[in-house]
């Protein structure tokens, strides 16, 4: 046995091959040798390596401790030939060290791929055990950068060396590399032997607003979110989520961008192809509100076919403008067939055909010549809604609320929220629409103008509207005569509002009537002529010509008939 260097000579053994064995070897400070456990001792162990003295070594460079037995061949770094104590100084771990660079050299050089370890998350990435320990940039660990990188911590893989600095001993690492390498090695192979039509599976990568990325194993492919379902889908996240796995439909692809379209649906059978056979036209059927919109509602009558009730389908009778005042999102209905497009995907449904039109037998609830009462629902410029019962309108048009009064306006009559009578004047059944009128509720009283006004009869009445030509004096009877600008006054008139004013009473002569055209001519300045005067100033109105300096009276009530109130004469 060998201690502290002194050797200790078993007589039968030759001297010339212990040297030749022991002394003849080379030692190199820094090299690499080999050498023999001589003893286990509680924190270090001693080392031969041939050399006239033995090393010792830390018991925790040993990995293996429990397993180092007596005659244990290592590797060790020679450090040292000899220290202030006359002993060798050894390093197992620093012999693996360089023993490591040394290979990750080689492979960096080589570009070759090498085995590491991950051992912790540091600030930017990861530190990995290759022999050595190394940093894997965040960036670098996969295609898509993970947001936990603690799930790596202790996992094996195959890295790339993509930098190396030799004095610093440093080593970064790179994975995505190798990553995309592979996909593209898939990729291609992907492209050769795919074709569309195929089924493929793959898992779910990303979800847009637009569709969903499946992975094909290395190739990419878009599944649109009009080729997912044959039913409806807001959202791909409706449908899919990230990771999942599924089978689809090879579409379309385009080897030279290396785009590859995908469908879902497309696995399925059409539930379309058979609808005009499923679904016949008058057909009751149930189904589930999915989507409400201005013009209407879509209801999903199975899976894959959903169906339109336009809004003015809703109801025969109710006013309602929007679906959602009657239907909510999810509620069970009832509803009818009313017509299957096939080619364009479309099924139109009806819910008011559950019940009778009740205006298919309107004329006999409201015939015409029946006196009604209502309420003034709304009004526009042409006339005003009356609400007979809930759904059911008449309109009263302004030309049948007057016998005697021309109606600008309905808000001259009435007003909104009135309740009031009228009369059934006309039905149509098609356009769902009653006329109404007021004034047919009283006799016409231009019937017997003639024994009611006369040429020459004295009258007194009060201004009610003013325009360039003259002014409309409103008479007893609610009928209205005109007061042309010549006969206001003996002398001439320029301007009509600088002699009569709004309200104003004034006494006139009567100088035409005409039942026909259920006009009244008033003269302010005959109101004190004779018998004989009243009737040359009458005669004179008959021969007036559109040429001399006054209006005919004809003209005058022609302008009358455009005149609105707040406005000139039109020209």
């Amino acid at each position: 046995m060998v201690t502290r260097g002194l050797l200790y000579l078993n007589p039968m053994i030759d001297m010339k091959e212990l040297l030749a064995s022991r002394q003849l070897r080379e030692f190199k400070e820094g090299s690499i040798v080999k050498g023999h456990v001589l003893e286990v001792r509680a924190r270090e162990v001693l080392i031969d390596i041939g050399y006239k003295s033995e090393g010792v070594i830390p018991l925790a460079e040993f990995e293996d401790m429990e397993d180092l037995q007596i005659g244990d061949e290592v590797e060790v770094l020679l450090c040292r030939l000899e220290n202030d104590e006359g002993m060798v100084v050894l390093s197992k771990e620093r012999a693996a060290y360089k023993q490591n660079w040394e290979k990750i050299v080689k492979v960096f050089h080589e570009g070759g791929i090498i085995k590491g370890k991950v051992r912790s998350v540091v600030k930017g990435g990861l530190t990995v055990n290759i022999g050595v320990e190394s940093f894997l940039p965040g960036s670098q660990i996969d295609i898509i950068p993970p947001k936990d990188l603690s799930v790596f911590v202790g996992n094996t893989y195959d890295f790339k060396i993509v930098k190396i600095n030799d004095d610093r001993k440093n080593v970064v690492l790179s994975r995505r590399e190798l990553i995309e390498q592979e996909r593209a090695e898939k990729r291609t192979h992907f492209l050769d032997i795919t074709k569309a039509g195929d089924v493929v599976r793959g898992q779910v990568k990303n979800l847009t607003d637009f569709g969903a990325f499946i992975d094909l194993d290395g190739m990419d492919g878009l599944l649109h979110i009009t080729d997912m379902t044959w039913g409806r889908l807001g959202h791909p996240s409706e449908l899919l989520k990230v990771g999942q796995e599924l089978e689809v439909v090879v579409l379309d692809i385009n080897r030279d961008k290396e785009r590859v379209s995908l469908g879902l649906k497309q696995t399925q059978k059409n539930p379309w192809e058979e609808t005009e056979g499923r679904f016949p036209i008058g057909t009751k059927l149930k189904g589930k509100v999915t989507n409400l919109v201005p013009y209407g509602a879509f209801v999903e009558i199975e899976e894959g076919v959903e169906g339109l009730i336009h809004v003015s389908e809703l109801s025969w009778t109710k006013r309602i403008t929007r679906p959602s005042d009657v239907l909510t999102l999810g509620q069970d209905i009832e509803a009818v067939v009313l017509g299957v497009n096939k080619e364009e995907q479309k099924i139109s449904l009806g819910v008011r055909q559950l019940e009778p039109n009740p205006w298919e037998e309107i004329e006999h609830r409201y015939p015409i010549g029946k006196q009604v009462k209502g309420i003034v629902r709304n009004m526009t410029a042409y006339g005003a809604f009356v609400e007979l019962e809930e759904g059911i309108d008449g309109m009263i048009h302004v030309s049948d609320m007057s016998w005697t009064r021309k109606v600008n306006h309905p808000s001259e009559v009435i007003k909104k929220g009135d309740e009031l009578e009228a009369v059934v004047i006309d039905i149509d059944k098609n356009s769902q629409r009653i006329s109404l009128g007021i004034k047919q509720l009283e006799d016409d009283p231009w019937k017997t103008i003639e024994t009611r006004y006369k040429i020459g009869d004295l009258v007194k009445g009060r201004v009610s509207k003013i325009a360039s030509f003259g002014a409309f004096v409103e008479l007893d009877g609610d009928i209205d005569g005109l007061v042309h600008i010549s006969q206001i006054s003996e002398e001439r008139v320029e301007k009509v509002k600088d002699h009569l004013k709004i309200g104003q009473e004034i006494e006139a002569r009567v100088i035409k009537v005409d039942k026909t055209e259920r006009r009244i001519g008033l003269s302010i300045k005959a109101a004190s002529y004779d018998e004989e005067e009243i009737k040359r100033e009458a005669a004179a109105f008959d021969t007036l010509r559109p040429g001399e300096d006054m209006v005919g009276l004809e003209q005058a009530f022609a302008a009358a008939e455009e005149y609105r109130p707040g406005e000139g004469k039109k020209r």
